[in-house]
């Protein structure tokens, strides 16, 4: 797949929102590696208080939080999915957080963009933002 520019992305005024009404952050791909990019992250998004919840086909649990093998198995409301896999699975995600219909936020990380896929999502009324890292957002506000 060629790499794509993101043409649906929120501003910073959006992702201020985002992480204003984010609580619950399903993180999609989250390695127990401690090296890995997802692990750092999401060790860091829930020192800042936010409630992490692991999707990885391995593990029972990562950073102290049970692990579930889709999104659909979470049974209870997720705010954001913060997404840690290729561009081609993006159409999948998307079709799971439109199935769940709970999740507001849908967040591919730095180099990850699927445009069809954030269409899909923005049209089922989810915040999109692609090409950028959690973390680094957060600490910029």
């Amino acid at each position: 797949m060629e790499c794509e520019f993101p043409t649906i992305n929120s501003n910073k005024q959006e992702i201020q929102e985002i992480f204003n009404i984010t609580k619950t952050i399903a993180i999609l791909g989250l390695s127990p590696d401690e090296s890995k990019a997802s692990h750092r992250v999401a060790k860091y998004l829930q020192e800042q208080g936010f409630k992490i919840v692991p999707i990885y086909p391995k593990e029972e649990t990562i950073l102290g939080e049970k692990v579930y093998r889709s999104l659909l198995e979470i049974p209870f409301e997720i705010d954001m999915v913060d997404i840690f896999r290729k561009p081609d699975a993006l159409h999948m995600v998307a079709d799971a957080c439109i199935q769940r219909g709970d999740v507001k936020v849908f967040w591919a990380q730095k180099e990850i963009v699927n445009n069809e896929a954030a269409k899909k999502a923005k049209d089922a009324g989810m915040m999109v933002v692609q090409n950028m890292c959690t973390m680094v957002e957060h600490r910029a506000l």
